[in-house]
């Protein structure tokens, strides 16, 4: 009973739920290898929904209250579904751009939610690292979506020496600006389209050396947290466990079992100083 009424305080805790974020990571992997082998205007409607989902599922990772996440489900599909009608009615104008323009505001919802459930666990875990992953993996979509709505603003032309620009030139380059690889293939051309990607290299290695560092050096897998736990309660003196009323069902028999002994011992005690006088009396007879 004791032991039922711990587990549920610990899931009711918010920084003790369990996190799904290993999820999350195989979903985002899936959606950038089904947009980058796959060349078809569904593609993009397809991600618009998959993107919602990873939302939707950051938002129940982060362990919001209810109704916000009510409210916020609402919101992501009541836009996403103006956002599909126009990636799939206007594919060569502005309204594309709008749509790849809301796909990046959500992502970027998604990489607070994820940052700040990441930020607030007590301990590192492997869920953590997976987190930190799949927001640094958002953080590349989003930017390709960004790239892609500027290239539809524009009309065209956002890569230099006339590259063209479609969702897979678009990932890739961003995913390359994201770690500094730099391959040269496509290089931005407007000073907007430069400036954006010198803002993403550098959040890119910012976000590497700050958090995904530090969580991999904090991590600890289960064994060998056990085994610091097991070693520092070595250490330290044993004690017995208390349970609830132990120690008053203790005292009673206690108090009781104290005249006992002492009496014991009382005896024990005037026994072992007579016993030397009987001897002392004897001698002299002798």
């Amino acid at each position: 009973m004791f032991r039922g009424r711990q587990r549920a305080a610990a899931r009711a805790a918010p920084g003790s739920a369990p996190t799904r974020f290993g999820w999350l990571l195989l979903l985002l992997v899936t959606t950038y290898l089904v947009s980058a082998f796959i060349s078809a205007t569904w593609v993009s409607v397809l991600q618009i929904v998959l993107f919602v989902g990873v939302v939707a599922l950051a938002a129940r990772t982060g362990h919001l209250p209810p109704k916000v996440i009510r409210w916020l489900v609402a919101l992501m599909v009541g836009g996403s579904v103006v956002a599909v009608t126009l990636a799939a009615t206007h594919q060569a104008d502005a309204g594309a751009g709008v749509a790849n323009l809301w796909t990046a505001l959500i992502l970027l919802f998604a990489v607070v939610l994820i940052v700040r459930r990441v930020l607030r666990q007590e301990s590192v875990t492997l869920q953590s690292i997976f987190g930190a992953i799949s927001a640094y993996m958002i953080i590349g979509l989003m930017f390709a979506a960004l790239y892609s709505a500027m290239n539809k603003f524009a009309g065209g032309g956002f890569f230099a020496h006339q590259m063209t620009g479609n969702l897979k030139t678009f990932q890739y380059f961003s995913f390359t600006t994201l770690t500094t690889l730099g391959y040269g293939d496509f290089t931005a051309a407007s000073d907007s389209g430069r400036a954006v990607a010198v803002m993403e290299a550098m959040l890119g290695q910012v976000f590497l050396a700050t958090l995904v560092a530090r969580l991999v050096a904090a991590f600890r897998s289960p064994r060998s947290s056990g085994q610091a736990r097991a070693q520092t309660s070595a250490g330290a003196p044993r004690r017995g466990r208390q349970y609830p009323g132990a120690g008053r069902a203790a005292r009673p028999r206690a108090r009781a079992a104290g005249p006992r002994s002492g009496a014991t011992r009382r005896g024990t005690s005037s026994r072992g100083r007579a016993w030397p006088a009987r001897r002392s009396r004897s001698r002299p007879g002798r």
